[in-house]
């Protein structure tokens, strides 16, 4: 496998060589073999990702079924999604509550199990692969688990309520308690943020440690002084991965309730999903993509630009 690799590699590169005629660069030629490995991830991207967003933006200037053909009709989608369809409200203050209580508790409970994950322990492997293990279960699957689970009548949750004399709510079949099962739900999946913290505990350096404890620091202020400090941008980095996933939820609505009871987990792609592909809107739903689209944006750019006055880099000087 080693020697096929590299005589991958050494073909295009003989090739980027034969342009010596041209009195290239050493840079140059790299710079020409880098952008020729790259290629097809380039040529995937230019035509799946960035074609069809440009695609989608056109899109959402016409009337169109993708079927019977389209009819422009200018910024008309955008002004029926804004003032006349009162679903959209909805789809965006589900999404926001669901943003607002999953995120902080993924981040939270994700830190607290590398923590613990990074201490000196028997089967200290063991326990990292349970943890890891549910982040990578397809999506679909632990949607219907959790449907079993949050079912009101014969659910796991509720049979263990009874247990102990507790009448557990309706889950989602309730308005009420539907979106707060989908938050919990949510923090199935912290093994793959907990991976990412506990691979930046690891590279704290331990002289800090030593060096405050010889000054009579604590546990929990080598904590508050030392690794809070050193994982922020860890934090950082998963903080927008969880915000933008989060406002892309749609297999457990989709799955587990259909939007219901009563739109109360009409999330925004579950309604972008509705109407482009049950009720064959295209157009009407490449505005709501992009309406999406710009929302992730707003949000990230503020994350970003809040980073500046929270995220520590080592050696960087502060402004």
């Amino acid at each position: 496998m080693r020697v096929d690799m590299d005589q991958a590699v050494a073909a295009p590169a003989r090739v980027v060589r034969r342009l010596g005629g041209f009195k290239l660069s050493q840079r140059a030629r790299e710079e020409i073999l880098a952008y020729f490995c790259l290629s097809p991830w380039l040529i995937g991207f230019l035509v799946f990702v960035a074609g069809a967003m440009v695609y989608s933006f056109g899109l959402s200037f016409f009337e169109s079924d993708m079927l019977t053909g389209s009819r422009f009709i200018g910024i008309e989608n955008f002004r029926t999604l804004f003032f006349d369809d009162p679903l959209l409200l909805q789809s965006l203050k589900v999404t926001t509550l669901y943003s607002i209580g999953a995120v902080p508790l993924n981040t939270a409970l994700a830190l607290l199990v590398a923590l613990m994950l990074n201490q000196r322990i028997r089967a200290q492997g063991v326990f990292r692969t349970m943890y890891y293990m549910p982040s990578v279960v397809s999506g679909v699957a632990v949607a219907i688990l959790w449907s079993w689970m949050f079912n009101p009548d014969f659910g796991l949750i509720n049979a263990g309520f009874s247990i102990i004399g507790i009448r557990g709510p309706r889950w989602t079949w309730s308005e009420t308690w539907a979106l707060p099962a989908f938050v919990i739900m949510s923090l199935w999946g912290v093994g793959g943020n907990m991976l990412l913290y506990l691979a930046g505990l690891q590279g704290i350096p331990t002289p800090l440690y030593e060096a405050a404890r010889i000054d009579g620091a604590n546990a929990f202020r080598c904590f508050l002084h030392i690794t809070i400090p050193m994982m922020t941008p860890t934090i950082f980095f998963n903080l927008i991965m969880n915000f933008i996933g989060s406002f892309q939820i749609f297999t457990q609505s989709y799955i587990m309730t259909a939007g219901g009871p009563n739109n109360a987990t009409l999330t925004m792609v579950l309604y972008l999903y509705r109407k482009g592909f049950q009720q064959f809107r295209f157009g009407y739903a490449s505005a709501i993509a992009w309406v999406l689209f710009f929302i992730i944006l707003v949000l990230t750019l503020m994350v970003i630009k809040s980073s500046q006055f929270w995220v520590y880099y080592e050696g960087e000087l502060r402004k």
